[in-house]
Parts: C-alpha cells; sequence; structure tokens
C-alpha cells in the first residue's frame, strides 16, 4: 500500500502543476485577446490613414481646377484642358464640372467627361451652388439613393473675384461591393465604409461582404474628408496574431505541469510580440505623421497656377531682344506672388513690369493674379509708370487686403533708345551698356498696400546702343543672414565684363544664383537693344 501512496511533494507539484498551467491558460487567452484588440485597433488606423491619405488626391485636383477658374474668370477651355488627365475609365472621376456661385444654372459652364447626374436638378444645384456652402472647403455629396450611385466632391474657390465651383462625381458599384484583393495588405479583413457618421444602410458606400450585416470582432473610427467624414468599421476574417496564439491556451492546458517552463517562455514571447506591436504603432503614427507632411509640402498646386498665370511667351519687338525666366522655390509651399510682363504698346514703346507678392503658397499665387492683371489694364489706359503704380496703389488700397507688393514698371522708347521707370518698393534692375553694369537711379517708392495715398516718382534714362536692362525679384540676391547689399553687388560682378545677349545671361544667372535649395521663388526680365 505504501508503493501506492503519492508524496506529498508529488501531490503539490501536481497541484502546483495544473495551478499554474491553468493560471497560463487563462493568461494566454487573455494576453491573446487583447493582442487581438490592439492589434485589430491597429488595422483599423492603418485603413483610416491610407483612405484619409486619399484625400489629397481628390482634393488636388478641384482646388487647382477652382483657383484656375477664379483667376481666368470660368475659361472653359483652360478648365478642360486642366481636368482632362483626371476624367474617364480608370480614373478617380467620372465627371468634373465647372459651376459659376449664386447664379440660377441648370446646366455647368464646363464638364470634363460624362455629363453630372446633378444636371438639371434646380433644387440640389441650388444647395450645392447657391453660395452658401464654405469656399476653400471640400464637401463630400453622397448621391446614393440615385439610379447610378456616385460620390460628389464640390471645392468652391477662395480667392478673390467671382467664385466658381468644380464639382467631380466618383461612380459606385451599384450594389456597394468591392471586395479586397488576395495580395492586398489588408487582405485579411472585412470593411464596411458609410457616408458620415452613421450606420444607416442608406449611408452605405462600400463593402468588401457579399452579405451585411458586419459580425464578430469589430474596430471603427471616423476618417475626417475634407468638410465631411466617412464611417470605417473593420472586422477580421481569421486571428490577426497567427493561429498559433489563437490555440496557445488550449496546449498550455492540454500539456500541463510538464510544459511549464515552455508556457513561460511562450508568454515571454508573447510579451515580446505585445511590446513588438507598440513599437510598431509608433513607427505607424510617425510614418503617417511624415506622410502628411509630405503630401502637404509637395502638392503642387501654387506652382502649377504661379506657371499658368505667367505670360506664356514673350512678344517680338522689332528692334529689341526680350528674355525672361521664371525659377520656383525649392519647396512648393514657398511658392508664389513673383511675376512679370512685356506689353507692346505700339509706336515704338514697350512696357516692362516686375513684381513680387508678399506670401507663400496659393493665396500668394491668386493675389499675384490680380495684381498683374490690373497693372495690365491700367498699362493699357496710360503707359507712365508713376501713373500706373498710383492707379494700381488706389486700387489694393480700396478694399481690405492683407499683403503688399513690390512693383518696378519700365516703359521704353525703342526708337529713341529713351525709358522712363518708377519703384514701388522694388530693387532697381541692372543697366548693361557699353562694357558697364551699374544699378538704375530710381527714387524707390513704398511698396502697393502698404498706405493710402501713396505717389511715385518717374526717372527718365536714355540708354546707349545695344544697352540691355534687367530686371529681378529680391530672390535672386537675398540670402538668409546676409545684407542685401552684398547680393547685389555679388549679382553686379557677375555680370560685370561679359558680353552676353540677354537669353544667355538670364540662362547663367539661373545656372549660377538659384539652387535646389532656395527658399524664394525668382522671376528676372530683360530687353536689350538691337542694331
Amino acid at each position: 500500500m505504501s508503493r501506492l501512496r503519492t508524496s506529498r511533494a508529488a501531490v503539490i507539484a501536481l497541484l502546483v502543476g495544473f495551478a499554474v498551467s491553468a493560471a497560463l491558460a487563462l493568461i494566454a487567452l487573455g494576453l491573446y485577446e487583447r493582442n487581438e484588440k490592439r492589434l485589430l485597433s491597429l488595422r483599423v488606423r492603418e485603413v483610416s490613414l491610407v483612405l484619409g491619405a486619399t484625400q489629397t488626391n481628390v482634393e488636388t485636383p478641384l482646388a487647382s481646377a477652382a483657383a484656375l477658374a477664379s483667376a481666368t474668370n470660368g475659361n472653359a477651355t483652360r478648365f478642360r484642358e486642366l481636368t482632362a488627365p483626371e476624367v474617364g475609365p480608370g480614373k478617380q472621376f467620372g465627371s468634373l464640372s465647372l459651376w459659376p456661385v449664386g447664379v440660377a444654372h441648370t446646366a455647368p459652364r464646363a464638364v470634363a467627361g460624362a455629363t453630372p447626374a446633378i444636371a438639371g436638378d434646380a433644387q440640389e444645384l441650388q444647395r450645392l451652388f447657391g453660395g452658401s456652402a464654405r469656399p476653400g472647403v471640400m464637401h463630400v455629396v453622397g448621391r446614393l439613393s440615385a439610379a447610378h450611385p456616385a460620390l460628389g466632391f464640390e471645392l468652391i474657390s477662395a480667392g478673390p473675384g467671382t467664385r466658381f465651383a468644380v464639382y467631380g462625381e466618383s461612380p459606385l458599384p451599384a450594389n456597394r461591393r468591392s471586395r479586397v484583393e488576395s495580395n492586398s495588405a489588408f487582405s485579411d479583413l472585412n470593411y464596411v465604409l458609410y457616408l458620415g457618421r452613421s450606420r444607416k444602410p442608406s449611408d452605405l458606400l462600400l463593402t468588401s461582404l457579399a452579405h451585411l450585416p458586419l459580425t464578430g470582432r469589430q474596430a471603427s473610427t471616423s476618417v475626417p474628408f475634407g468638410e465631411g467624414s466617412f464611417t470605417l468599421v473593420v472586422a477580421p476574417r481569421g486571428t490577426l496574431g497567427g493561429r498559433f496564439f489563437r490555440d496557445l491556451p488550449i496546449i498550455i492546458g492540454v500539456v500541463g505541469a510538464l510544459l511549464t517552463l515552455a508556457a513561460a517562455v511562450l508568454i515571454d514571447r508573447l510579451a515580446r510580440r505585445r511590446r513588438g506591436a507598440e513599437e510598431l504603432a509608433h513607427t505607424l503614427d510617425r510614418v503617417a505623421a511624415e506622410n502628411r507632411r509630405l503630401y502637404v509640402e509637395q502638392r503642387g498646386i501654387a506652382e502649377t497656377l504661379q506657371h499658368a498665370l505667367l505670360p506664356a511667351s514673350l512678344p517680338a519687338i522689332t528692334g529689341l531682344q526680350v528674355a525672361a525666366r521664371y525659377v520656383p522655390a525649392s519647396a512648393a509651399s514657398h511658392v508664389g506672388g513673383d511675376w512679370y510682363d512685356v506689353v507692346p504698346l505700339g509706336e515704338g514703346q514697350v512696357a516692362v513690369l516686375i513684381g513680387d507678392v508678399s506670401g507663400h503658397g496659393l493665396e500668394a499665387a491668386t493675389t499675384m493674379a490680380l495684381v498683374r492683371h490690373a497693372a495690365l489694364a491700367y498699362i493699357i489706359q496710360d503707359p507712365r509708370p508713376a501713373t500706373v503704380l498710383a492707379k494700381l496703389a488706389r486700387f489694393v488700397n480700396s478694399s481690405p487686403h492683407a499683403y503688399f507688393a513690390t512693383v518696378l514698371c519700365v516703359l521704353a522708347d525703342v526708337n529713341g533708345r529713351r525709358i522712363a521707370a518708377a519703384s514701388a518698393g522694388h530693387l532697381p534692375p541692372l543697366v548693361v551698356q557699353d562694357g558697364e553694369v551699374a544699378y538704375l537711379p530710381l527714387s524707390t517708392g513704398p511698396p502697393v498696400g502698404v498706405s493710402a495715398g501713396e505717389e511715385f516718382t518717374e526717372e527718365t534714362t536714355v540708354m546707349k546702343q545695344h544697352a540691355a536692362l534687367v530686371a529681378f525679384t529680391d530672390g535672386l540676391v537675398e540670402r538668409r543672414g546676409e545684407v542685401l547689399d552684398v547680393g547685389l553687388e555679388r549679382l553686379r560682378e557677375s555680370v560685370a565684363g561679359q558680353r552676353e545677349a540677354v537669353d544667355a545671361l538670364l540662362a547663367r544667372l539661373v545656372s549660377e544664383f538659384t539652387s535646389q535649395q532656395h527658399t524664394d521663388d525668382t522671376a528676372m526680365v530683360a530687353i536689350q537693344w538691337q542694331t
């Protein structure tokens, strides 16, 4: 009988082993559930980041088209040229249309792609384009109960002058089914996407399921999109942490005390996996933040608009060689207000304009268009430089504004080789003649938009044969931490002693004075008398 008795140590070891096994099994189960919830939370954040990042792809063409329409007073041809690459089968838009804001209408001014489904719906048109929507912000319009369901996007131009709205439609599958590809990073998830913050069947946009509702463990989040938002709900198709961790509590329970040490190692492994998941979450957050910053910096709205508003070509003028260059800043957010123009006036007269509007980005670019077009209008009325600048200053000061602009206006008499020039806070141009280089002596007035009642002094100079005049903006000579006079002298020395045609001269200055790291855009325009 004594041989059948189990020692107390064995019983205790057995009891402890069962207790430890049971405890480890329960702990493993708890960690598994927690890890699954955390991984699911991470996956829904990953999907929401990818979804949120598409806002830039949708908003950029709308904002570019709206800004161009505002700058060109709704030119239909320019609108279609800009938006055509974004519309069609396989593209993100089935239709892009242009609508004046606050005007009663039933048809758009211009359409790229298919005719928008809202055309002819007076009530819907009034709601979208009546003027109540906030400009500069993308509005998401759901047309989910229509015969051909689609998701609409509306953006109203925020610049001065006549406002225009750009409306785009992206078609949706009739059954809302959009399966995840098997090679996708999210192939282990089912998802449901709703418009707004509700989960009503009527607000359903897309789902990977053949039949709703979504069942099992779920995680949801609200994804801001323009002025609206989407509600995203995801559920795993299986275990996110792997089958092994799903079955680990059962394995620990069956093996028992004999695998206590192995279970402890596995628990440690689970803890390591959890820490790895947390580190992955922090890494994903940093990557997402960096991607958002890069998307904002790399948006080319301002640069595209700047190039669209500058002269497409320079006029051919008998007796003058004309050249110009524009170099955008290395960062898209720094592009903005530099501009130039050369205007033949007849009777051997030519007006040369160059200016720089304060600020950067889309607002500076649209303001530049306003100032440039106003200056061109005043030149047609009276080309005298002092008169043009005075009228321009009164125009800017006639309404509330938060900008100012430096402008140089030169009126050249080609046959008489005589120039009249006036400056509103702008740097003086370089004059190159007979091998000598000097800055044109000017009495510089205040920039336009600084104060009311601005007056400007006009200086007249007679140019010698083959003389050249080179005007530029401060981006060519200004450097951070350096006195401006140093940059001006550096430019003068670079031009001195050189006998080049103005086109070659400007090309060389671009190579010498601009680089991939320059932080301001630069404009240059030059004229040179010919025999």
